[in-house]
């Protein structure tokens, strides 16, 4: 027997929690960028230690976030969800009083496991407290929460570092995870699932282990190459790994990688969809501040008001999205959103050196447009079709592919990007120092043109970026129109419901009983 969900005012206030935690985790995924060169100065931190402040909580994140899904399904969502906000202000603390890049890089990896327990259980949660009608708003409410955090983390980090030292970037956090911790508490209520089996160590050891080292491979190979042995080394340890998890968990009645879920029509493709924006945009947010930076001219604060305009466009079509999805289901809305997508992306690889910001701000708000239209409703009918027992399970897989999703994007198309570069370069004349530090990156070109005053060299390295980010944006538009021809051939074209005799969302005063 299906119950309905009893309308209490506190739900809305208990998804103000919901967005103030998926704010901060926005913000720390690029407010960091910004403050590399003080780290590098204050610190002492060389290239390497700089590359794992960053990437330290990316491959935690993406680790671990299958796990945790289990965990909030088994000992509580709430209980799992204020341990991960916890955990996330205990590293922030940490990282912004470390005096050496060492404790730096445990700082963030010690924030990235706070993260991946928050971001896949404030998405589980969502179906104990909104009814279908409701539930995509809040889907979109929580998608453009951390999708804000984004670009405004440069913006934010550009003003803290102008008035304060670079722990500040740490800091700022603090009071929005205590804020976090403390709504859940108050305003969250509890869910869990009384049926959840037993946690397999083993399989999340797999599970970590061998997502932390796809991940780890992914980072490393545009760096290091990739026929190189340590980056073959880290990709057969996740084949290894990855195939004796999904052959344990075979043998698992409820186990925590549900490969059937993927049995599911509309969780598959759209997954496949929401996987897709994630790729292209965090593709565009690791190339975007360099163009404005280096090319434009900008600081890191103008950087990231440069980058609104996306922001805007998203939060416009999140919005729009729920109504569109009411009124024509979720196909031809996530169509839409991807062949919007698309057509931004094509504009976009036509930026030469000489464009405007005018022109840039006009594809990166259609961008933002297609961003909202395609992934909030692809998140929210994917988890929609998913029975209520399997929430954390499946909001976890959604979001580790997501985040896969997103390394493969940064690695692959920032290498792309950087062969284009290296390749474009006219170098000729330079002393074989001078040319290698060109080569590096736009910023070294720039530095040795500044230093040896030669603005060829500087025009040569502008317009040899320039073209590889548009490689990189019509690489992005084919990919967009490709996913939306399948998802206008495989999309159900109606919103998913839970499958038979699964329970749905339970009265609220229930959930605090439990």
């Amino acid at each position: 027997m299906v119950t309905v969900i009893m309308p209490d005012p506190r739900r809305w206030w208990a998804l103000s929690a919901l967005v103030a935690s998926m704010l901060v985790l926005g913000f720390d995924l690029t407010i960091l960028n910004v403050a590399l060169p003080a780290l590098a100065g204050q610190l002492g931190a060389g290239t390497g230690e700089l590359q794992w402040i960053v990437d330290s909580y990316v491959v935690v994140f993406a680790a671990l976030m299958l796990p945790a899904g289990m965990l909030g399904d088994r000992f509580g969502r709430r209980r799992m969800l204020v341990a991960g906000l916890a955990v996330f202000l205990a590293g922030s603390v940490c990282g912004a009083f470390a005096g050496a890049p060492g404790p730096v890089i445990a700082a963030r990896s010690v924030m990235g496991l706070g993260a991946a327990l928050v971001i896949p259980l404030s998405l589980s949660v969502l179906p104990s407290m909104f009814g279908e009608e409701e539930r995509g708003k809040a889907v979109a409410a929580v998608s453009a929460a951390m999708a804000a955090g984004l670009p405004l983390g440069p913006l934010v980090g550009g003003l803290l570092l102008d008035h304060y030292w670079w722990g500040s970037v740490f800091l700022v956090n603090v009071p929005m995870a205590a804020f976090g911790i403390l709504a859940c508490l108050l305003l969250l209520p509890e869910s869990r699932d009384p049926s959840a089996p037993r946690i397999d160590a083993p399989s999340c050891a797999c599970s970590a282990l061998g997502l932390g080292a796809l991940v780890l491979g992914i980072i490393e190979a545009p760096e290091r190459g990739w026929l190189s042995i340590p980056v073959l080394g880290a990709f057969a340890a996740a084949a290894v790994l990855l195939t004796i998890l999904v052959r344990r968990q075979r043998r698992e009645a409820r186990p925590m990688l549900d490969l059937r879920l993927l049995a599911r029509r509309a969780f598959l493709w759209n997954t496949l969809a929401a996987t897709l924006g994630t790729f292209v945009f965090s593709g565009l947010l690791f190339l975007l501040p360099v163009y404005f930076q280096e090319i434009g001219g900008s600081d890191a604060f103008g950087t990231g008001l440069r980058l609104l305009p996306m922001m805007a466009g998203l939060l416009v079509s999140a919005r729009a999205s729920t109504a569109l999805v009411a009124r024509l289901g979720p196909r031809p809305v996530v169509t839409a959103g991807l062949l919007v997508l698309s057509c931004a992306a094509l504009l976009g690889s036509r930026t030469g050196p000489g464009s405007g910001y005018g022109f840039s701000a006009l594809w990166l708000t259609v961008a933002g447009l297609g961003f909202g239209l395609a992934m909030v409703p692809a998140m929210d009918a994917a988890l929609g079709g998913i029975p209520a027992e399997q929430a954390g399970s499946g909001s976890g897989l959604l979001m580790t592919l997501r985040q896969v999703g997103g390394a493969i994007g940064i690695a692959l198309l920032g290498s792309l990007a950087a062969g284009v570069y290296r390749d474009r370069l006219d170098t000729a004349g330079l002393t074989v120092p001078a040319a290698g530090a060109a080569r590096e990156s736009v910023s070294g070109a720039h530095a040795v043109a500044g230093r040896l005053g030669l603005p060829d060299l500087a025009r040569s390295a502008d317009a040899a970026y320039v073209e590889g980010m548009g490689r990189v944006l019509g690489i992005c538009a084919l990919a967009a129109l490709l996913t939306a021809v399948l998802t206008a051939l495989l999309l159900p074209g109606r919103r998913p419901h839970p499958a038979p005799g699964a329970p749905d969302v339970v009265p609220w005063e229930a959930h605090d009983r439990q």
